[in-house]
């Protein structure tokens, strides 16, 4: 099965810029997309035939957006937006858009098209609206991780920009930015140490490349950042141990120039043997 996530930045503008011939030339069996910032009713046909599709719009308009595509000769099951806890509270404005689950049953796996806030340093209400957030995508994971999802589900994958960086293998600039720049704050980088610790799910890339710098798949449009490859690792495969196990190979398509990328992110794909 290959999995491929990416943030589009917009899923109309990647549409003009090439994002079909992309699409057609990774044939994924699982595409998750994030940034959508489209109305529902005008995903499917972005995408094109031959997926099943399902969206969740952020209630803001303009903003967030998250889609998960599969293959239409792959069955699907519950679809579950946001990450809410039942019965309790609904989700802020600026969270929805940001979470969509959908089961796969005949493969007991759950994916997840995630896109977790930015946040900014200096605007202490975006960090506390980040933070929350977190908070809530932790208790979410920790359920799936239990087995309080689904009894249906022994494979899980949560695709998407999580718009924080884990180490200083998936930062060229780690120094300048550390307890700085939002995305890698301490205080950011321990939700992924739990995740990835006391959760038990995998960074599944850094799995099958543990020791390497980068790869990237975020770049800044400022200055040269793509040409000299100044970039982030914030997109992620996290897969508990069961989907982990089976991930044989990964793969970032980053464009050859700066002019012939779709999004200002480069998409994550991973092969899995099922």
């Amino acid at each position: 099965m290959r999995i491929a996530t990416c943030n589009v930045n917009g899923l109309r503008a990647a549409a003009v810029k090439g994002m079909a011939a992309w699409k057609e030339a990774v044939n994924a069996d699982v595409l998750l997309l994030q940034e959508v910032r489209a109305p529902e009713s005008l995903i499917e046909g972005l995408i094109g035939p031959g997926y099943h599709v399902f969206s969740r719009a952020c209630d803001i308009k303009g903003r967030a957006g998250v889609t998960v595509a599969v293959r239409e000769s792959i069955a699907t099951g519950e679809v579950r937006v946001g990450v809410a806890e039942p019965h309790g509270p609904e989700e802020p404005l600026v969270d929805t858009g940001r979470w969509i689950e959908v089961e796969l049953p005949e493969y007991s796996m759950t994916v997840v098209s995630a896109y977790l806030h930015s946040g900014d340093a200096r605007v202490e209400e975006k960090m506390a609206a980040k933070f929350s957030h977190l908070d809530s995508v932790s208790r979410r994971l920790e359920a799936m991780q239990s087995g309080a999802a689904t009894a249906n589900t022994q494979r899980i994958v949560v695709t998407g920009d999580f718009n924080i960086v884990h180490t200083p293998l998936d930062i060229t600039n780690w120094k300048p930015n550390h307890n700085k720049t939002a995305g890698v704050l301490d205080e950011e980088i321990a939700y992924l140490d739990r995740w990835f610790g006391d959760y038990g799910y995998v960074d599944t890339q850094r799995s099958l490349s543990p020791d390497t710098q980068g790869p990237y798949t975020w770049w800044s449009q400022r200055g040269k950042a793509y040409d000299n490859n100044v970039g982030w690792r914030i997109d992620y495969q996290m897969t508990n141990p069961a989907m982990a196990q089976s991930a044989r190979a990964f793969s970032i398509d980053r464009a050859a120039t700066y002019a012939t990328r779709f999004s200002d992110h480069a998409p994550l794909i991973i092969d899995y043997e099922l």
